[in-house]
């Protein structure tokens, strides 16, 4: 009805006018409802374009550590705050040293001790720092040895002497008396050179001994290096420093706190490269691989295009939403894309197809019926046609259905053209 009416309003309209115009035919109203359109046609053209899939996902961070302090302790300082960037080794918390630095004093102390009782012992068998244990060197030892040889020289001149009175006996140029005289020397020497060796070897023995507890000594000042290593180690402990260089995220912490080795100082997150992780559709699964290049877009900056490159596929399928996991690194170097954005991307294939592509202004999107059109010159005549489109390039747009190689399609003025419009057109 509500068509109708204002049908009906249109006609008198028009039949109004035409009274009004006295004597003006009615073919001239005619001919100004055929009035020809001025547009630019250009053909579509038909040339091999890459294939992409398209995907949304996410960035996250490429590194995320939870820093902990090696030991507990007492927060003294926190030098840095939530969005600070630090560099790796990078100090983001001390605690409190004190007592540690008091530990550290006194095994200083011990080692300085134990050194000292090394240089003791060393000095009772005449070693000095450094030189090799030698018991021949030993001031006991080698008196026992002069001894031992002064007692082997007396030996051997006395049985030398008791030989020329057997011989002088023999001829009778001695007595029997003498000859037993000097017998009994030799063996008073044999045996006094005997005694001499027992005290050598004793000497010896006790050389060694005295070596053994410089050898305990030597461990003793290992144990002291030791113990002041581990104390030194925890006062470089209580400097928390960054693993890696990035950004801090969070710092639960405070001066005056005491924290477990388990709890966390700051939290830091490295930007540079960061990670995409793309849901793919199960159907587009197969075309992937490592290595290609990935386009990505976000809305903070919707005039750029950050290149990404696939560097992980999940090989299990969600079962719920029946998608692939995909994972790119993306430079960063300027620290514009940070976790949690999220992106529009296309995946960059290998294959190529077959592609139409029209120019932007010969399509237009009609608010009325939510599509996409463009007009098609067909004979002078403008013939509506509904398309589907694709990725923009440049000036150009690709159709993917509406339009074949080769078609006219309006380029110009396409708000004063309509479905069966009679066109002239002006350019190529």
């Amino acid at each position: 009805m509500r068509v109708y009416i204002l049908l009906s309003v249109a006609l008198a309209a028009t039949l109004l006018a035409s009274g009004c115009g006295g004597d003006a035919p009615d073919d001239a109203a005619a001919g100004a409802a055929v009035q020809t359109v001025k547009t630019a046609v250009v053909a579509a053209q038909a040339r091999q374009t890459p294939v992409y899939v398209y995907a949304t996902g996410g960035f996250v961070a490429d590194e995320s550590s939870n820093v902990a302090p090696p030991a507990a302790g007492r927060v003294a300082q926190t030098p840095v705050d939530i969005g600070d960037f630090v560099e790796k080794g990078q100090v983001v918390a001390r605690l409190d040293a004190s007592d540690l630095r008091l530990r550290s004093d006194q095994s200083s102390a011990n080692l300085d001790q134990a050194k000292a009782a090394l240089r003791q012992a060393e000095s009772r068998i005449g070693l000095t720092q450094g030189d090799k244990f030698d018991p021949s060197i030993v001031p006991e030892v080698q008196a026992a040895e002069a001894a031992y040889a002064s007692a082997q020289a007396q030996a051997r001149l006395a049985e030398a002497d008791a030989k020329r009175y057997e011989n002088l006996v023999a001829t009778g140029d001695v007595s029997l008396s003498n000859y037993q005289q000097a017998l009994t020397a030799a063996e008073t020497a044999r045996a006094q050179a005997a005694a001499q060796k027992q005290q050598y070897q004793a000497a010896l023995n006790t050389a060694r001994q005295s070596y053994q507890s410089i050898e305990s000594a030597q461990a003793a000042v290992r144990a002291a290096e030791a113990q002041l290593a581990q104390a030194n180690k925890a006062m470089t402990d209580t400097a928390i420093v960054a693993p890696f260089a990035g950004y801090v995220t969070a710092r639960p912490v405070a001066v005056g706190e005491y924290v477990s080795s388990s709890a966390t100082i700051v939290t830091l997150v490295r930007l540079e490269p960061i990670r995409l992780e793309l849901q793919i559709p199960e159907v587009d699964a197969a075309k992937l691989e490592t290595g290609l290049t990935v386009e990505s877009n976000v809305a903070a900056y919707p005039d750029r295009q950050f290149p990404c490159t696939i560097s992980a596929i999940n090989p299990a399928v969600d079962p719920q939403s029946r998608a692939v996991m995909v994972e790119a690194r993306c430079a960063n170097d300027e620290r514009t894309l940070r976790p949690g954005m999220f992106s529009n991307a296309r995946i960059l294939l290998r294959d190529e197809v077959e592609g139409v592509f029209v120019p932007k202004t010969a399509v237009f999107n009609d608010p009325t019926t939510e599509s996409v059109q463009a007009f098609v010159v067909e004979n002078g005549t403008a013939r509506l046609r509904i398309v589907q489109t694709a990725e923009a390039g440049g000036s150009e747009i690709r159709v993917l259905s509406g339009i074949e190689p080769g078609e006219k399609v309006a380029a110009l003025n396409l708000d004063q053209l309509y479905d069966g419009a009679p066109v002239e057109t002006v350019g190529r």
